[in-house]
């Protein structure tokens, strides 16, 4: 069983969560998960004894757009509205619909191999800007290639690291 909400989905698969909130047990509150990204995705969730339970056959979410979601998970009862969860989840593609000029990589991944290969082959050329016939190229000069190139090394290593955040029932240490 799982306490949070996953941080990644495939599409084409069935999904099955089930949480458990001993603040907010079922039936007594009704779950619901917002996915907002590329498309937006909302669940209800149904009582599997006390613990909330989203569920999606795979012919659903087959046609589950791919890529980054903000999700907020909520309880309702029929006074009160509280979200117990928050984070992001990625949706990877339904493998069976992928073509053969899918590039599986994220686009923060994609950016910096691009900025690298830019700077590699600028290695060899030294101007920044020349002009030929009246039309005049400018370079990105490569201090400006790096700090892109850094920031897209720290965007890649950030886009793989789990983001999910429980807001309710969170144990605090205090030492005195």
């Amino acid at each position: 069983m799982q306490t949070q909400f996953p941080n990644s989905i495939q599409a084409g698969i069935s999904l099955r969560v089930e949480i458990a909130t001993p603040d907010f047990p079922a039936p007594d509150w009704q779950a619901r998960a917002y996915l907002r990204g590329p498309s937006v995705i909302d669940l209800v969730a149904t009582a599997e004894g006390s613990a909330h339970l989203f569920y999606k056959g795979y012919a659903e979410t087959s046609n589950w757009v791919d890529g980054l979601y903000d999700y907020s998970i909520k309880v309702f009862d029929s006074t009160d509205a509280f979200e117990i969860e928050r984070g992001q989840t990625r949706i990877a593609i339904d493998k069976m619909l992928v073509n053969s000029t899918y590039d599986a990589r994220r686009h923060e991944q994609r950016v910096l191999d691009a900025v690298e290969a830019v700077i590699e082959g600028r290695a060899t050329k030294d101007q920044e800007s020349y002009t030929i016939n009246g039309r005049t190229l400018t370079r990105t000069p490569i201090a400006d290639l790096l700090k892109l190139r850094d920031h897209y090394r720290v965007e890649v290593a950030r886009m793989s690291r789990p983001r999910a955040r429980r807001l309710l029932r969170r144990q605090v240490k205090v030492r005195m």
